[in-house]
């Protein structure tokens, strides 16, 4: 199952630091925070790694959408550069990953997807490679055009489901090429697409199965946008394709509209008497 198979994992990192020491108590709890570290710092590809713990605080408010569970909401992320302090942290914080009833195999499995980022664990649903990027291919050399000590792994192929992403926040200060979607991710093989905008992730498909395939069909086509939340219904929206807007740069569009367009640059959707929400 699976967690046991997470737990047979840590066992087996746990034998490796354990088999050139004397097991005692306090080797017991190193070199349980050895694997996890272990672990996590690969999943971070040797760069960074999070720690998820169960805190007192709630960091998170209640919302009428959203059932409270007296876990998730409290738990906070604790990141560090450096694989040793890893490990001393959760040397320190062994309890929460080891008594009876700290939900360890669910803070470490929250711990590795942090680690490997929310991205990477989103290409592995859509693409079934745990990609930490969204671009296409392979990277060997930087912005500043010198090779890379180790190649970035984008997207190698397209997916049955696409990716969409847009953030006013990083539109303002400028996006990294990393945080880019690639064609692979914005065309897929149906037109169905997984949004993330401003952060918050809802769907967008249209029932034109040729839409992908046939340019002719790109020219009009219809929307649609579901969120997941209870208090919003799902809206339709038109594209005209031929169309470019031209007005003021200054205007400020709705986070939807924008998103759309780094699929279709320029496109000018219709929102058919519903109120556009930013």
């Amino acid at each position: 199952g699976g967690a046991r198979a997470i737990q047979m994992v840590v066992q087996a990192r746990i034998i490796k630091h354990l088999l050139l020491t004397e097991v005692g108590r306090r080797e017991q709890d190193r070199a349980l925070a050895a694997a996890l570290s272990d672990s996590l710092w690969l999943a971070g590809q040797e760069a960074s790694a999070t720690v998820t713990l169960v805190t007192e605080d709630y960091c998170i408010t209640s919302h009428l959408d959203n059932k409270l569970d007296t876990f998730t909401e409290r738990l906070q992320l604790f990141t560090f550069s450096e694989k040793d302090a890893i490990t001393n942290f959760i040397l320190d914080h062994i309890q929460c990953f080891q008594e009876e009833g700290s939900h360890g195999v669910i803070l470490f499995l929250y711990s590795l997807i942090c680690s490997r980022t929310i991205e990477a664990l989103l290409n592995l649903l859509l693409t079934g490679r745990a990609s930490p990027h969204l671009f296409n291919g392979m990277r060997h050399f930087g912005q500043d055009g010198l090779p890379l000590q180790r190649p970035l792994q984008g997207v190698l192929s397209r997916s049955d489901v696409g990716y969409l992403r847009w953030s006013r926040e990083e539109m303002e200060r400028g996006a990294l090429p990393q945080l880019q979607v690639g064609s692979m991710l914005k065309t897929p093989r149906f037109p169905v697409w997984v949004c993330s905008i401003n952060s918050s992730c809802s769907v967008l498909f249209s029932a034109t199965r040729s839409l992908l395939s046939d340019w002719r069909a790109e020219h009009l086509f219809q929307l649609y946008y579901y969120c997941g939340q209870s208090s919003q219904d799902t809206h339709s929206h038109h594209w005209e394709a031929s169309s470019r807007d031209g007005g003021d740069p200054e205007k400020r569009f709705p986070s939807l509209e924008m998103t759309i367009r780094t699929k279709w640059d320029g496109a000018v959707i219709a929102w058919n008497g519903t109120s556009p929400f930013y």
